[in-house]
């Protein structure tokens, strides 16, 4: 079975607003083209069964194919490679130069800044400041 088609499992946060909106698009591509993916919100799910604690799982996107996962751009780019539509994105993320600005862009920006409003926003609704 070629990469592509390798079935994937996605990890995301279902609670956070951004995710789920960028999650959904994924979702109704997947479904309207037929990609072998299945997606899990890490709310609901055993998070053991990942490796991971809810904390990690939420800091980052999360892939799991067979026995491997995988966390960060490396997630996004199996996950795209198996959207059709996509692919030249995963491609063009893979660029040696690209995949390595790309990298850090997405652990050292991305991921930290929706991670912190993911906790602002669970204290808010904690506190009933929602």
């Amino acid at each position: 079975m070629e990469p592509s088609q390798t079935p994937v499992t996605v990890l995301y946060n279902g609670d956070c607003p951004i995710c789920s909106r960028e999650i959904a698009a994924y979702r109704r591509r997947a479904e309207r083209t037929g990609a072998p993916l299945v997606f899990e919100d890490l709310n609901g799910a055993d998070l053991a069964g990942w490796g991971l604690e809810a904390e990690a799982a939420r800091r980052r996107l999360h892939v799991r194919m067979g026995d491997r996962v995988l966390a960060g751009l490396p997630a996004f780019v199996a996950l795209w490679e198996r959207l059709p539509g996509m692919g030249w994105l995963a491609r063009i993320v893979g660029l040696p130069g690209v995949a390595w600005v790309a990298e850090r862009v997405y652990e050292v920006v991305l991921a930290p800044a929706l991670h912190w409003l993911d906790r602002r926003r669970r204290r808010s609704c904690a506190s009933g400041l929602r």
